[in-house]
C-alpha cells in the first residue's frame, strides 16, 4: 500500500510526485473543500458564533475520490500550504476523512525540493489548532462584516453592493488620497542652478542654491528669484567648504510578498495579477531541460525576510566562486523582520542557485523569466557586501548665498554587481552628479550661466497597485495573501478604476466610502483594522481565544448595525441621462441600477414604465453587418445580440472579437484566455499567449 500526500494546488502535484517516488501518491484538492455556504450567514449567533461549514458543491467529486484513496492508503499526510489558511484546509480535510487532529498527520515545507520534502516527512506533527482558530476567526469576522453591512449599504445606495473588513478600509485609503489631490493647492517655487567650472577648465558642473546667510532658503516667487539674481550678479563664486567621506549603500533584504509585488510593477511593469500568477508557477514548478518539472522559488506568501543558515552558507560558497571572496561579508547579513509580521517561513528566494536566470531563459514564458531573474538577483545581493563610494559635498558662496554641489564615485560595487535598486524618475534637483573636479577651499570658480526654473509643488500621487500594497503593509491592513484579492475586488465592484497605472475611486466608490464612514466608524478605522490583525496573530500563538475575540467585536458592531438599520437616510445620487429616447413618451431615458445591474428607465415613471437594456457596441454582425450589442437578460446574465433583431437572430453568450475564423469566416468569440469560433460545427480555437 502506498502513502497518500494531500496538497492544495494541482500545479505542484507533478513536482512533488517526482521527489516522493512510487511509494507515495500525491492528491490535489484544488484549494478549499469545506467552507461557509454562500447563500446564508452560516454562523450560529446564539452558540458563540460557531461557523456552520459545508462541503463545497463543486468539490463533491474531488472529496469522493479523496476518501476512496485515503481508504486504500497505508498513511495519510496533509501537506497543504505552510500558512494559516493551509492549516485550516488540513483541518477540514482531517474532519472529512475522520483523522485525529492530534496524530502526526501534518507536514509542511517552505520550498518544493527533495531535501525539504524528505525532512518534512521525517518530522510530521499534529494539526496546529491555534493557527486553525486564527483562520476561523478571520473567516467569521469577514463573513459577519460582509453579510451584515452589505445589505444596509445596498438599501441606502443601490442594490447588490458589498462591504468587507479589509476591502472597505482599503477603499478609504484610495478615496482619502483622491480628496487630498482634489484639495491640493500648488505652491510656487523657483530652482536656481549655477553652471560652474574651475579656472582654465571646460568641465562644467551644477550647483544648486540652498542657503542664505547660513539658513535654508526657498525662493517662492519670481520677485524673490530676481532679488537673488541681482544680489549675486558680479559676485565671485568661492568654494567655502568641502566635505569628503566614504559612504556605503547596504544591500536590500530579500523579497517578501509586498516588496516583490512593488518591484515587479516598478521594474518589470507587471500587474499584481501577472506577478501573482508568475510567482505561483515558479513556486509550483516549471519544465527545465534535463530536470523535468522543477520548483524554482520558495513559498510566495510571506512577510518575513529571514533566510535559513543552510541557504546562507550555500549563497556564501556560490558568491565566492562566481564573484570572489571580497563580495562576501565576514558574517551573514541578518535583516530585521517587521514586528507585525507572522514570520512563519523564509523570505522569497531561489531554491537552486545553480539554476541561474540564464538557464531558464527561453524555457519559460518571459514573465516567469523576468520575475525569477528579479528574485534571484535580489536574493544574491542580500547576501553580499555593501557598495562603497567616494562622496564629496561642496559649498560654494556667492555673496550671502550658498550653492551646493555633490558627487559620488564608486570605490567597490559590492551587491550592485548583481542588483540595482529601483530609482524613481521624479528626482527634482540637479545637485548630484557622478564626477566633480578636484577643488580646494577658497578657490574661485567660473560661472558660465545661472539657470532658473519656475516649479510648483505637486499633489500626492494616486496609488498604483504597488504603492497601495506598500501602504497596506505599512499600516498593517491585511496580510500577504489578501493584498491582491482586496485590490482586484475593489475594481471588480466598480468602486475603483484604473487611469493608466494609477488607481482612482469612482463616483460609486466615494459614495460607498462616505456611507460606511458615517454608519460604521469602527470598521472604517484603519488603526482598528490593524489592531484586529494583531489580535488574529495572538490567536495563532494561543494568547487569545477566538470565540471571545468575535464576541468582543460583535458587542460594538451590533450597536452600529442597529443604528444604521434604523436610520432612514438614503443616498441621493446624481441622475445619469443617456442619449436614448423613450419610444413611448419621447423623454431621454436615464440610467438606473437594479438587482441585475444597470438598465435604462424612463424618467417619467410611474406615468411611463418603459425600460430598456443598456446596449454597448462590441462588434459587427457576421450575418447582416449591423452592430453587435452587449445586452443584459432579465435574469441579469450578459449576452451579445444583433441590433437588427428581430430581423437578424445572431446571439452569443461570449464576447465577439471582431476577428473572423480562418476556417469558416464566422466571427470568433472569446472566453477567458480561449478564443473560439461562433459556428458550432467548426472546431477552430486558440489560446491566448501570456503577455510579456
Amino acid at each position: 500500500m502506498s502513502k497518500l500526500v494531500v496538497i492544495e494546488g494541482i500545479g505542484k502535484r507533478e513536482t512533488i510526485q517526482k521527489y516522493l517516488g512510487s511509494d507515495y501518491e500525491v492528491f490535489a484538492t484544488k484549494g478549499h473543500v469545506r467552507d461557509l455556504p454562500v447563500k446564508s450567514l452560516a454562523i450560529d449567533m446564539e452558540n458563540h458564533f460557531e461557523p456552520k461549514y459545508e462541503l463545497m458543491p463543486d468539490k463533491k467529486t474531488i472529496v469522493a475520490n479523496l476518501k476512496e484513496k485515503a481508504k486504500k492508503s497505508e498513511k495519510v499526510y496533509l501537506a497543504t500550504d505552510p500558512d494559516r489558511e493551509g492549516e485550516a484546509i488540513s483541518w477540514h480535510i482531517a474532519h472529512i476523512l475522520g483523522l485525529n487532529n492530534s496524530d502526526n498527520i501534518r507536514i509542511e515545507f517552505n520550498e518544493i525540493s527533495k531535501n525539504a520534502i524528505t525532512k518534512a516527512l521525517e518530522k510530521p506533527r499534529a494539526i496546529d489548532i491555534n493557527l486553525v482558530d486564527a483562520q476561523q476567526a478571520r473567516r467569521v469576522l469577514d463573513r459577519l462584516v460582509g453579510y451584515k453591512v452589505s445589505p444596509i449599504i445596498s438599501k441606502k445606495i443601490q442594490p447588490k453592493l458589498s462591504a468587507g473588513r479589509v476591502q472597505s478600509v482599503t477603499l478609504e485609503l484610495v478615496v482619502d488620497r483622491e480628496r487630498e489631490i482634489q484639495n491640493f493647492k500648488p505652491e510656487e517655487y523657483w530652482q536656481i542652478v549655477a553652471k560652474l567650472s574651475k579656472q582654465n577648465d571646460s568641465t562644467i558642473f551644477n550647483a544648486t542654491l540652498t542657503n542664505k546667510d547660513g539658513k535654508k532658503i526657498k525662493v517662492e516667487s519670481e520677485k524673490q528669484k530676481d532679488e537673488v539674481l541681482d544680489a549675486i550678479k558680479g559676485k565671485d563664486f568661492k568654494v567655502s567648504a568641502i566635505k569628503r567621506s566614504i559612504t556605503k549603500s547596504n544591500p536590500p533584504a530579500p523579497y517578501i510578498t509586498s516588496t516583490m509585488q512593488q518591484d515587479a510593477l516598478n521594474k518589470l511593469n507587471m500587474s499584481l495579477k501577472q506577478t501573482s500568477s508568475a510567482a505561483q508557477n515558479l513556486y509550483e514548478g516549471v519544465e527545465i531541460k534535463g530536470e523535468g518539472k522543477t520548483a524554482l522559488i520558495t513559498y510566495i506568501r510571506t512577510d518575513s525576510v529571514r533566510v535559513s543558515p543552510q541557504m546562507q552558507e550555500i549563497a556564501k560558497t556560490f558568491i565566492t566562486e562566481k564573484y570572489g571572496k571580497n563580495y562576501v561579508p565576514e558574517k551573514p547579513n541578518i535583516f530585521k523582520t517587521k514586528q507585525s509580521a507572522q514570520d512563519a517561513h523564509e523570505a522569497i528566494r531561489p531554491i537552486h542557485l545553480e539554476i541561474t536566470p540564464e538557464v531558464v531563459k527561453g524555457q519559460v514564458e518571459n514573465n516567469l523569466y523576468k520575475l525569477y531573474k528579479l528574485i534571484y538577483e535580489r536574493f544574491l545581493a542580500s547576501q553580499m557586501v555593501p557598495a562603497t563610494y567616494n562622496s564629496v559635498s561642496i559649498d560654494i558662496d556667492a555673496g550671502a548665498y550658498t550653492f551646493k554641489a555633490s558627487g559620488r564615485t564608486p570605490i567597490f560595487d559590492g551587491y550592485t554587481k548583481v542588483y540595482q535598486e529601483y530609482q524613481s524618475k521624479e528626482k527634482d534637483d540637479e545637485t548630484e552628479q557622478k564626477l566633480l573636479p578636484e577643488l580646494t577651499e577658497g578657490e574661485i570658480l567660473n560661472c558660465h550661466e545661472i539657470k532658473t526654473e519656475q516649479k510648483f509643488t505637486k499633489p500626492p500621487a494616486r496609488y498604483t497597485e504597488a504603492s497601495l500594497v506598500k501602504v497596506m503593509e505599512e499600516k498593517g491592513i491585511g496580510r500577504p495573501a489578501t493584498y491582491v484579492p482586496t485590490i482586484t475586488t475593489l475594481e471588480r465592484r466598480e468602486y475603483t478604476e484604473k487611469d493608466g497605472k494609477q488607481i482612482k475611486p469612482t463616483e460609486l466608490g466615494f459614495v460607498v466610502c462616505d456611507t460606511l464612514k458615517k454608519h460604521f466608524p469602527d470598521i472604517m478605522d484603519i488603526t482598528f483594522t490593524a489592531k484586529m490583525e494583531d489580535t488574529l496573530d495572538e490567536i495563532s500563538t494561543g494568547k487569545e481565544e477566538w470565540h471571545k475575540v468575535i464576541e468582543d467585536f460583535y458587542k460594538d458592531f451590533k450597536i452600529e448595525l442597529e443604528k444604521a438599520s434604523g436610520s432612514k437616510d438614503k443616498v441621493e445620487r446624481p441622475v445619469e441621462v443617456s442619449d436614448v429616447v423613450c419610444d413611448k413618451c419621447g423623454a431621454k431615458m436615464v440610467v438606473r441600477v437594479g438587482q441585475y445591474g444597470k438598465f435604462l428607465a424612463c424618467p417619467n415613471f410611474p406615468n411611463c414604465k418603459n425600460i430598456k437594456s443598456i446596449e454597448i457596441k462590441v462588434g459587427v454582425c457576421p450575418k447582416c453587418h449591423k452592430d453587435i450589442l452587449e445586452k443584459t437578460s432579465h435574469a441579469g446574465k450578459k449576452f451579445y445580440g444583433c441590433s437588427g433583431y428581430p430581423d437578424c437572430d445572431f446571439v452569443a453568450w461570449d464576447k465577439p472579437t471582431n476577428r473572423t475564423c480562418p476556417k469558416c469566416n464566422d466571427i470568433l468569440l472569446k472566453k477567458g484566455g480561449r478564443t473560439y469560433c461562433h459556428n458550432q460545427s467548426c472546431d477552430y480555437y486558440e489560446y491566448e499567449k501570456k503577455a510579456e
